[in-house]
């Protein structure tokens, strides 16, 4: 019995001590997801007359992975002046050795390769013949009196049209509304015919040639821009691609198609053909009705067709036949759908990647954050126009959505990484979970300062200043998309985009409409559509826009409406006046079904011009039918309330979210882009849960304080303006507590003599100084004025309270990031608003802070430019300012640069 009981002892011992060091690693190992190239930031990488070699391929990788950039697009462009004996032909054998050896390098670095499937912008080439090249639609219209006879060739003016075009029809109209179409009496160009009855117009309908060429084209790139329309003109656009990949199947990520920027194309050689097959009618017959150059409603319905039936091409022609070849060949696409003339919801749909884009910069209320008007452009990166992109994703099911972001941010080489934050920030909180940088340009090391330079980005490489502390941006931009890559979007309501509304509208009379980013107030605002979307997103709720097709898709389990990329709750109809009657059948059948449907207003109509007044008959018998559940509701928050869909109520303290489902357990994102602290506890909409706090800028973490109730959880929480966390909701406390501080006096001056050396960077570096007022390096000497680079600050001080365990440390205002360093020890780097860094404990007696300062290259580039130094050596655009004018830093004025301060320490005590 001894003997059972002794080993029965030693047992249980081995199981508690077991059992503690498993709870040992639970509180220990991070929660933090596992960091991966695809949560890393990427570039768009520009090649400037692809005039690349190996060992820069190598060094520009290296500088990119140890940074902490995860992939790299490349995008051929025009060259540089002097080098020109280094440029390769695009696809040519050298130029895909340098892209195998790139491919091969990445690889090594676990990292990997987009790239555009062409040069510049938008696809086209050398290799793209005329019938092939966009098109327009070109119509000359000839009056014939009664018993008049036209006996003539039909051509058109050379001098208007530079570019032959091709006569495909000649129809006539009569006074009396007789229709003949007289093709088959054209023999070559020639046409005889006599008016017998009445007077006629005749209309000759031409298929001509818009002329645009690739913009910014690279060596072996430059010709027309590709027929976005017509499949057979994507399909001979592959060709050189196919023999290209030919055994490189898989080697690139994914294929990228920048934003829609094929001017002027409203048409293509079988439109004809497709419009009747699309549309149900003959358009030859109507053409004096959609050429009539009055606001009436039969020729906005015309109108309207012509539009949607760009829209079909352009989906079902290129992009979803883009997206199937490139996957024949193991790759992804990348599209941005805005600028189409189509419907960006079912575009965007159409790539594995969705992505949007920002340009320019957008106001925040962050007290420091700096928005000089001289140095920006006004952004266009509205929530609702985000939201396209990522909507598009969230319904069809793609996992990753992408931005081309920072472009024209701020004026060249004034661009602070503080100041590339919120707009980030922006980015994810409205589903961008993959951002690319825009950009960096390959520049090799035998490039003088600057180095090769793209005239629209900010050029994020190691020859701008800003790299010093860039792998903080990428760090918390990698951090913050490895929580924002996983499980799925948690937005509820579905809310339908009213297109037709648009496509039916007068619009100038033009028959090609783009959706562009830069003109939302002819499309977006002021509509129903935005005001809701606003309106909805001000109240809590997360939203999704929905089209046409994806409505026609969607099907009904337990009162939830599913789709192929998740679940709702709710699709709510903006007030609208045209919807298709197959989607006000389909809304009636997911209501019947269990869907919740809520309409804000009812269609008065049907969009387009065949059959309308039949169908439009049929729709209000359908509305009249269905009395019941079709009604408009005059509060939209008290629908969604009877419904039991309730917004996160935490916006009301100002916060921004985004939340996200993953395994059962919600992530929540949280910005505070207002002017004020939000301190206390924040509700969840979520009942009963533990919550663990991450902070995306040090990684740190820990299990909060909460209030449980059935329906929410109060979070204890302090963010200050510019700060962001992540919660995550569990049902047991798994963590480590998270530290709450709280300040036990005011702020303390650090003051004395400052020691300042100049590090690295140039022009030169200034001599040493010694400051006792912190103020704007440039005032120290001329040398300092025009340096662009890094300096050291380092400030002896005494500890006044040495049982403080716990500093705050202030670094007032910097410019323009700062690295910290206390009696030695690296604290962390201080590069955005607020620039505050807890330390830890100071030392008794005398204690030395030592901060190194990078400011903007703007200084030493203006300084160049003041002694004539010329570095502006680039083909075509060469360089820009901000509003496309030419570039000139003499006018600057010096950028303040380095520590202004006031630098303060705070003492702290940690909450209970």
């Amino acid at each position: 019995m001894k003997f059972k009981k002794k080993y029965t002892f030693i047992l249980l011992g081995i199981l508690f001590s077991v059992q503690a060091m498993a709870q040992n690693v639970i509180t220990t190992v991070s929660p933090w997801p596992k960091s991966t190239n695809i949560n890393q930031p990427w570039a768009r990488w520009w090649w400037m007359g692809s005039a690349v070699d190996k060992p820069n391929l190598q060094q520009s990788l290296l500088d990119f992975h140890n940074a902490g950039i995860g992939g790299v697009e490349i995008t051929p462009i025009y060259g540089v002046k002097g080098e020109e004996n280094n440029f390769i032909d695009y696809l040519s054998p050298k130029w895909m050795e340098m892209l195998d050896y790139t491919i091969h390098v990445a690889d090594s670095l676990h990292m990997q390769v987009d790239m555009v499937l062409g040069t510049g912008w938008p696809y086209g080439g050398s290799h793209i013949t005329l019938p092939h090249a966009a098109t327009k639609l070109i119509i000359e219209k000839y009056p014939l009196k009664k018993n008049e006879t036209f006996n003539r060739n039909i051509e058109l003016d050379s001098s208007k049209e530079k570019i032959p075009a091709d006569l495909l029809y000649v129809v006539a109209y009569g006074s009396d509304g007789t229709y003949v179409n007289l093709t088959d009496q054209v023999k070559g160009n020639k046409l005889k015919w006599k008016a017998k009855k009445t007077d006629y117009t005749l209309y000759a309908v031409f298929s001509g040639k818009t002329g645009q060429q690739v913009k910014r084209s690279a060596p072996g790139g430059k010709g027309y821009t590709l027929d976005h329309y017509s499949e057979e003109a994507l399909n001979a656009y592959v060709v050189p691609f196919n023999n290209a990949f030919k055994g490189r199947e898989g080697k690139i990520r994914a294929i990228f198609n920048d934003s829609y920027e094929v001017y002027g194309t409203d048409f293509t050689p079988r439109f004809f053909e497709e419009f009747k097959t699309r549309r149900g009618y003959d358009l030859k017959e109507q053409l004096p009705i959609l050429l009539n150059e009055t606001d009436n409603e039969m020729s906005n319905r015309i109108r309207s067709d012509y539009r949607q039936t760009l829209s079909d091409l352009l989906l079902n022609k290129f992009d979803k036949s883009w997206t199937k070849w490139a996957n024949s060949k193991n790759f992804k696409t990348k599209l941005q759908a805005h600028g189409s003339p189509g419907n960006l919801i079912d575009l965007y749909a159409s790539a594995d990647i969705p992505e949007c884009e920002t340009f320019g910069s957008m106001p925040f209320d962050i007290p420091g954050f700096r928005r000089e008007k001289e140095d920006i452009r006004e952004g266009d990166a509205d929530p609702v126009m985000l939201k396209f992109s990522s909507s598009a994703a969230h319904i069809s099911g793609k996992p990753l959505v992408s931005s081309e972001t920072f472009t024209w941010l701020r004026e060249h080489f004034k661009t602070a990484l503080s100041q590339c934050k919120p707009e980030a920030e922006d980015l994810m909180l409205n589903g961008v979970n993959h951002i690319f940088l825009h950009g960096s340009t390959y520049s090799p090391t035998r490039a003088t300062w600057p180095g090769w330079k793209f005239y629209a980005s900010v050029n994020f490489n190691a020859t701008n200043s800003i790299w010093e502390d860039a792998p903080s941006l990428f760090s918390y931009i990698a951090n913050c998309q490895s929580m924002l890559q996983q499980g799925k979007s948690d937005n509820e309501i579905l809310l339908y985009w009213p297109i037709f509304d648009t496509w039916d509208k007068y619009q100038k009379g033009t028959l090609f409409f783009q959706f562009k980013i830069h003109s939302l107030s002819e499309w977006l605002y002021e509509t129903s559509f935005y005001d809701t979307t606003k309106s909805l997103m001000k109240k809590g709720y997360g939203v999704d826009f929905i089209s046409d097709n994806f409505i026609a898709e969607a099907k009904v389990v337990n009162g939830k409406i599913i789709l192929p990329g998740g679940t709702f709750k709710s699709l709510v109809i903006p007030s609208c006046k045209k919807m298709p009657l197959a989607t006000l059948q389909k809304l009636i059948e997911l209501q019947k079904a269990g869907a919740k449907i809520i309409f804000e207003g009812l269609p008065e109509s049907v969009p387009g011009f065949h059959d309308y007044k039949k169908q439009e008959q049929e729709l209000q018998t359908i509305l009249a039918a269905n009395k019941a559940i079709a009604t408009p509701v005059s509060d939209i928050f008290k629908a969604l309330e009877d419904a039991q869909i309730y917004p996160e109520t935490l916006v009301n303290k100002g916060l921004k979210f985004t939340r996200r489902t993953v395994d059962g357990e919600k992530i929540y994102y949280l910005v505070n882009h207002s002017p004020k602290t939000i301190e206390g506890f924040i509700p969840l909409q979520i009942g009963n849960k533990e919550v663990v706090i991450f902070d995306p800028l040090n990684k740190d973490y820990g299990n909060a304080i909460v209030q449980k109730t059935a329906n929410t959880t109060l979070v204890k929480l302090k963010i200050e303006p510019g700060q962001s966390y992540f919660l995550k909701t569990e049902n047991t406390a798994s963590q480590k507590k998270w530290n709450y501080y709280e300040a036990t006096s005011d702020a303390i001056p650090l003051n004395g003599k400052w020691q300042i050396t100049f590090d690295k960077g140039g022009p030169q570096l200034p001599p040493a100084a010694t400051v006792s007022n912190l103020e704007s390096w440039t005032k120290l000497s001329p040398a300092a004025e025009a340096f662009s680079g890094t300096a050291t600050y380092t400030l002896q001080f005494d500890n006044k309270n040495s049982k403080t365990e716990n500093w705050n440390l202030n670094l007032g205002d910097v410019r323009e990031s700062a690295k910290v360093w206390l009696n030695d020890k690296f604290i962390g780097t201080a590069w955005s608003v607020p620039y505050q860094l807890n330390i830890g404990k100071l030392k008794t007696g005398k204690n030395t802070l030592k901060i190194q300062v990078t400011n903007l290259s703007a200084n030493r580039v203006r300084d160049m430019e003041l002694k004539g130094q010329e570095w502006k050596i680039f083909y075509e655009i060469n360089m820009v300012d901000k509003d496309y004018k030419k570039f000139d830093a003499t006018k600057w004025s010096p950028m303040p640069s380095g520590l202004l301060g006031p630098v303060t320490i705070t003492p702290l005590k940690q909450q209970n």
